[in-house]
């Protein structure tokens, strides 16, 4: 089984990451970990990793295997003869919208390539929480909560203050999860999100 992980980093990648390999070699399986997602799997930045390898990485941000962006389609072929090469039959990519739509167009080569023709499991991790099909992603959690706090001190100046509005942005892209949660959280007087347009004279208003 191989492990990688796909798009921008979240938190709880890396748990996710190492509860996958324990569970895995405590089944029996070989596990390989891959490096900078689809393009590390292109490039053969493989590795067999053991049970203590992902020792003290519950706690730690980001990615410790590195994370693209990068899509199978730009490197097909590469990523054909990595999985004929170190005979791996099962896919585990852990990550957003990319690993999503990643794993999709390996799925839509499977007629070209029976390498392909394996297990593939995607584990949704992504502070937006934009990922179709599932109702929680990793990361999302810790996304808010992390706003929260931010919010909680920005409230202190702004119930002291008169005659001013304090405007708070938060990151999820194209999707206000992060935004309308955070907000009814901390008590806003409004979320404004990318799903329900709105202009500067509607801030104004």
């Amino acid at each position: 089984m191989a492990i990688l992980n796909v798009g921008a980093p979240a938190a709880g990648m890396n748990a996710a990451v190492r509860s996958a390999v324990r569970v895995g070699i405590s089944h029996g399986h070989t596990v390989y970990v891959v490096n900078d997602g689809f393009e590390g799997l292109a490039k053969g930045q493989i590795t067999e990793i053991s049970w203590f390898g992902v020792a003290g990485w519950l706690g730690r941000g980001g990615s410790m295997l590195g994370t693209k962006r990068t899509l199978p389609k730009t490197c097909m072929l590469q990523i054909v003869e990595n999985v004929r090469k170190y005979n791996i039959h099962a896919l585990l990519v852990i990550g957003g919208f990319e690993a999503y739509e990643g794993v999709l167009q390996l799925v839509e080569a499977r007629g070209q390539y029976e390498e392909l023709c394996i297990v593939m499991c995607v584990i949704p991790a992504t502070i937006s929480n934009n990922v179709p099909g599932t109702d929680f992603s990793i990361g999302s959690d810790t996304a808010v909560n992390a706003a929260m706090e931010s919010c909680d001190r920005i409230k202190q100046s702004a119930s002291g203050t008169k005659r001013r509005v304090f405007i708070v942005e938060t990151m999820g892209g194209y999707c206000g999860y992060l935004a309308t949660v955070t907000a009814i959280a901390v008590g806003a007087d409004a979320a404004y999100i990318f799903e329900d347009k709105f202009n500067i004279h509607d801030l104004k208003e």
